[in-house]
């Protein structure tokens, strides 16, 4: 694929980079080329404004109060639940919780359903490419109650092996836990059908969706899942909020994660009653501002169309990929674009040097990727690794700055390729 034509019609991302102030300034003397979108993505005006409207002229706790400011913030929190429900696709926008980001509404659900639902011998199913969010809760689970965890199957090139899922998916499964994008190797997992499968062994599903939520359209009713799980900040909204969808009717069976206001019906000397879905799972002060600001991010992406996000992505996930595949001495994570269909990531290590050591000197070049294990230290075991970079891209980034950011490690290469020549030996 031309670099050219890797800027589809549908998606300009040069007429939104005004949107993005941040996205203006040099970094090292170099336009920044923000690709680090897989770890937290930028915020547009529009978000900010929403921010800065709620803290300078509507600010107050919200639900409890009857006079102005504590009604209009209350209007505000409740719309954005609503523009949320509309985002998941979910039925009821009570399914909706507002909560601090994906890894506390995995650990909700983990704590909430999990205890009330997982016993000694149940299975735990997950995948070999989670993110330490949706592995860990998972494990302390299995710790309390003695379940076991159980993997799915994975090719070398890091694809679910789904025809094989009937080797772990079995009648013991309780839960099966899994991402709906790799953020390590971009692969697009098949949500829909695992769901299905798992539906039909009675396992009940969470999809960690962190990775796809702010980039492509998402249905929790399509996909058929029980719990899906993402985060404001990836998704042009503010840090600290997140979204957890649970099917009704396992939201009104689960007992509350956290006590405290808010969450209740009656408090007695010795006792409470639970307050009605959603105040049930939001506990104390929720995030009040983030929420907004997050309402103000899914009216932003919307506007744009996830569908052209997603496809303008997409060719930017394969032309880094083709370009860099050209570099000697590269690997890169995760499969190939031209068989699998993939995120707009790009994952991927030299011979020489360590994956930090390019990441600086990527970022001398005004280029921000990230460099480590990415939360996926089991994966970069199985992969053989300790580290890789990783490049990420969203609707502000160009075919330019693809092409600046292969052009880059070409020259890291370059510079640390060896010599061939043998030192002489000291006299």
């Amino acid at each position: 694929m031309k670099l050219a034509e890797a800027n589809p019609a549908a998606l300009l991302p040069e007429s939104l980079r005004d949107d993005f102030p941040i996205l203006a300034q040099e970094v090292n003397g170099k336009p920044l080329a923000f690709l680090d979108n897989a770890a937290s993505s930028q915020r547009p005006q529009a978000v900010i404004d929403a921010v800065l409207q709620s803290y300078e002229r509507d600010y107050a706790n919200v639900h409890r109060g009857v006079h102005t400011l504590s009604e209009r913030s209350t209007d505000a929190y409740e719309a954005a639940r609503r523009k949320a429900q509309a985002f998941l696709g979910a039925e009821h926008e009570h399914e909706v919780i507002f909560t601090g980001g994906t890894t506390a509404g995995i650990n909700a659900v983990a704590r909430s359903w999990g205890d009330a639902n997982v016993r000694e011998g149940d299975e735990i199913l997950l995948t070999p490419m989670e993110h330490h969010s949706n592995l860990v809760p998972w494990f302390q689970l299995a710790e309390r109650t003695g379940a076991v965890i159980k993997h799915v199957p994975m090719t070398d090139d890091g694809r679910l092996e789904v025809d094989r899922l009937g080797e772990v998916l079995t009648d013991r499964t309780r839960l099966f836990a899994f991402s709906s994008v790799s953020n390590t190797l971009g692969t697009v997992n098949p949500v829909a059908m695992l769901c299905g499968l798992a539906k039909l062994a009675g396992a009940v599903t969470l999809v960690d969706a962190a990775q796809s939520a702010p980039h492509m359209p998402t249905d929790v009713r399509a996909m058929g899942c029980d719990f899906l799980v993402c985060s404001g900040h990836k998704l042009c909204g503010p840090s600290g909020v997140g979204l957890l969808y649970g099917r009704e009717e396992l939201l009104e069976a689960m007992p509350p994660f956290m006590g405290g206001g808010s969450m209740i019906n009656r408090v007695y000397d010795d006792r409470f009653t639970p307050a009605d879905l959603p105040a049930k799972f939001e506990a104390g002060t929720p995030p009040i501002t983030q929420a907004i600001g997050l309402g103000a991010a899914i009216d932003y992406l919307q506007a744009i169309g996830l569908d052209a996000i997603h496809e303008h992505e997409l060719a930017l996930g394969e032309a880094a990929w083709e370009r860099l595949s050209g570099i000697e001495g590269i690997r890169l994570l995760g499969p190939d674009p031209a068989e699998h269909e993939r995120a707009g990531l790009v994952s991927f290590v030299l011979d020489r040097p360590h994956a930090h050591d390019i990441a600086q000197l990527l970022d001398r070049e005004g280029i921000a990727v990230r460099a480590g294990h990415h939360c996926t230290q089991p994966l970069h075991d199985r992969l053989g690794l300790t580290a890789s970079t990783r490049a990420s891209f969203y609707l502000y980034n160009t075919p330019g700055e693809v092409e600046r950011l292969a052009e880059a490690i070409a020259s890291v290469r370059d510079r640390f390729k060896p010599s061939g020549r043998r030192r002489r030996p000291r006299q």
